[in-house]
Order: C-alpha cells, then structure tokens, then sequence
C-alpha cells in the first residue's frame, strides 16, 4: 500500500463513520422534541466537525486519483476539487458556529454562501466519484455515484435520516478501502509493484 492510496482508503470508512455517529448522537439528543446544547449535542457536532475537516483532505486525495487523461477531464477536475473544498469549508464555518454560538453571533456565514455551499459541495464531491467510476483503471464500481447522491437526498429529505444516509454514504465509498492496485505519483499503475510471474 503507496501513501498516495494509504489516505483515501482510511478516510472512505472513517468519514462515513463519524456521520453515522453525529446521526445517531442527533437522534438521541432530539427524544425530548428539542435539539440543543447538552453531551449528546457537543459530541455529536464534534463528530460531525472531524467528518467536515477530512472531508476536505478527502476531496484532495480523491482529485490525485483520477487519472490526468485530458485537458478538459483535469481542469474539471480541479475545479470540483476546489468547489468540494470550499463547500466543506463553509460548513466547518457554520459547525463552528453551533458549537461556539459567540462565533456564530460575530462573525456568521453569509446568507448566500448558506445556501449555495451545500450544492457546491455535493456537485464536487459527486463529480470526483464519477470520474474515479468511469475511469479506466475503475476506481469505483458504477453503483457508487447513485449511493453517493442517494446520501445527499436523504439528508436533505429529513435530517433524521442522517444514519441511513451515512451508511449510504460509506457503501458507496468503501470499495476505495478494498482497492488493492498500487498508483504511482503521475496516477497509473505502478507496474513494478505488482509481482512478477515467471513461466
């Protein structure tokens, strides 16, 4: 295992993971008909908080993955890596506001980038999924897109539903943790990593 796929296969089980936590944290915080400051609410947005954070380291592992095949396919890329990015960004902004609410009094998120992240975000983190799915080598099996938009829906459905979402989430990523074929720093196959086989 190369530190070029080393990171992004930890992350494809642990983000997954920490939302399936924040998701089952809200729910427990929310049985008496209110969500607010308390244990379940802290830990909760903390989870949430680390799964924001690696989700931008993520979205730059993902985007070192794809293969560099054409001009048009890089700059695609690289923009859905940026606007992943700062779409992860502005919800770090607002989670930060929840748990400090001085933060979010002083210095909240602009009522525009509110609104707009969220789609900034999936539209950049589902991009980068489709391309590691129709790439050749495939990164990710052709079901992986849907799973991954499946998430987004749910979520945005009912937030209730954020435990089903995160393990929709983790089904659709985790064939990137079972992915065994060494890459090297240009994106392709490091063919003196496999084993030789001699006749």
């Amino acid at each position: 295992m190369t530190p070029t796929t080393r990171i992004p296969r930890v992350l494809s089980i642990l983000i997954p993971s920490l939302l399936l936590c924040y998701g089952v944290l809200r729910l427990i915080d929310g049985l008496d008909g209110d969500h607010g400051p308390g244990l379940a609410w802290n830990l909760g947005h903390t989870f949430f908080l680390a799964a924001f954070l690696l989700l931008g380291v993520f979205l730059v592992e993902l985007r070192r993955l794809v293969p560099p095949a054409t001009a048009p396919m890089r700059v695609a890329a690289g923009t859905a890596t940026i606007a992943g990015v700062f779409g992860a960004a502005c919800f770090v902004w607002v989670i930060l506001g929840d748990l400090f609410p001085g933060l979010a009094e002083s210095a909240p998120l602009p009522e525009p980038l509110k609104l707009a992240s969220p789609l900034v975000f999936q539209l950049g983190l589902l991009t980068l999924v489709t391309m590691l799915a129709a790439a050749r080598p495939r990164r990710l099996p052709v079901w992986s897109p849907p799973l991954v938009f499946l998430t987004f829906g749910l979520i945005m459905v009912n937030l209730d539903l954020l435990p089903l979402a995160a393990i929709c989430l983790l089904a659709g990523l985790a064939p990137l943790a079972r992915n065994r074929t060494p890459l090297t720093r240009d994106n392709t196959p490091d063919i003196q990593a496999r084993p030789t086989v001699r006749l």
